[in-house]
């Protein structure tokens, strides 16, 4: 993409963003295992570091999430390319969902939710990406309203009423939406 090595690209670093909400739905469903659908190369996972209110340091999103298990799975990356097995208490997946064909999305989804046993958290972004495919189409390449995102994973969600779900919708870099069902 745009003249980047794949070596340099999708790392798993845009994760960092969503720590924090993740640790909330974490602690609040008691969950201890979490599948990661897209992971990327999930650099993220070891770097990270969080200090916490009595001037600690927690590295590695394992220990910072206060997780048992965390399943790393991405079909474009050799090492956690291998389609995941089981259920998970939770699933998350983060700067995915506007890469994937909008005709894929509705089985996408339904897949996440189907590893799924206590919620799903999904970050979407609905604004062009800065980089373009080799074919010249942006990366983002489903580019829908936030209300189109809300309406499909409520749909999907309706199979799956076990499962909590939410949905951080960047409308632009800077402007979040986040809806729940």
């Amino acid at each position: 993409m745009n003249g980047i090595s794949a070596d340099k690209t999708f790392q798993g670093i845009s994760i960092q963003p969503h720590v924090e909400p993740v640790a909330v739905l974490v602690k609040r469903s008691s969950s201890k295992s979490l599948l990661d659908y897209g992971c990327g190369k999930a650099e993220g996972y070891s770097k990270i570091t969080l200090k916490t209110p009595d001037g600690r340091s927690i590295r590695g999103l394992k220990a910072i999430w206060g997780l048992d298990e965390i399943r790393l799975y991405d079909p474009g990356y050799a090492p956690y390319s291998a389609l995941p097995t089981g259920i998970y208490d939770a699933v998350i997946s983060t700067d995915v969902m506007e890469h994937c064909p909008e005709e894929d999305l509705p089985w996408i989804i339904g897949e996440i939710f189907g590893y799924a046993r206590r919620f799903i958290y999904v970050s979407i972004a609905c604004y062009p990406a800065a980089k373009s495919l080799p074919d010249g189409r942006n990366a983002h390449i489903t580019q829908r309203s936030p209300g189109w995102w809300v309406d499909l994973f409520s749909h999907i969600g309706r199979s799956h009423p076990a499962v909590r779900w939410y949905v951080a919708i960047f409308e632009t870099p800077r402007r979040l939406i986040r809806a729940e069902g």
